[in-house]
């Protein structure tokens, strides 16, 4: 948008809003403030500009949060393992097979086109590292992680769906 609507060149008015709202939702101020890019495409294609560019911002930042607050209530982690994995864990033919199945995402990783290759190998990294940490050694801003993250990952599940399907 142009002059007439968003307020400065960096957009701090969303900055600060999604921080503010960022740690009551449990999620990063980045991840935020590109949803809410993504609800301004969607609302700009439909609609167009909102009326109110401050008032539709800080509502949609608001919205968002709620969102990912619901979608984390709803998600839970496996209290301990799958019934029945733990005990054939160490079978000869289950280590075979999860060797494989490393394989060949390893090799799936190596085959995505860009900087997906480094994104997702800094995202499985066991040094577990911040959004911050990966946007640094990546060289690009944390915000735009989310969206690479969610394209890298899509190239990835178009490589994987043949050998899934065939395994």
């Amino acid at each position: 948008m142009a002059a007439g609507g968003w307020p400065g060149s960096r957009f701090p008015l969303l900055t600060a809003e999604a921080s503010a709202e960022a740690y009551a939702s449990g999620t990063e101020p980045g991840d935020l403030e590109q949803a809410v890019w993504l609800r301004l495409l969607e609302r700009l294609a439909a609609d167009g500009p909102p009326p109110d560019p401050h008032r539709w911002l800080r509502s949609a930042v608001r919205t968002e949060a709620r969102r990912t607050r619901r979608t984390a209530r709803n998600e839970r982690p496996y209290g301990s393992e799958p019934a029945g994995v733990a005990e054939y864990a160490h079978e000869p033919e289950r280590l075979a097979l999860a060797a494989a199945r490393r394989r060949a995402l390893r090799d799936a990783v190596r085959r995505l086109p860009g900087r997906c290759p480094r994104l997702m190998e800094a995202l499985l990294s066991p040094r577990d590292l911040t959004y911050r940490e990966i946007a640094g050694e990546l060289g690009i801003s944390q915000g735009s992680l989310g969206p690479e993250r969610s394209r890298c990952l899509g190239c990835l599940r178009r490589l994987l769906t043949p050998e899934v399907a065939a395994g």
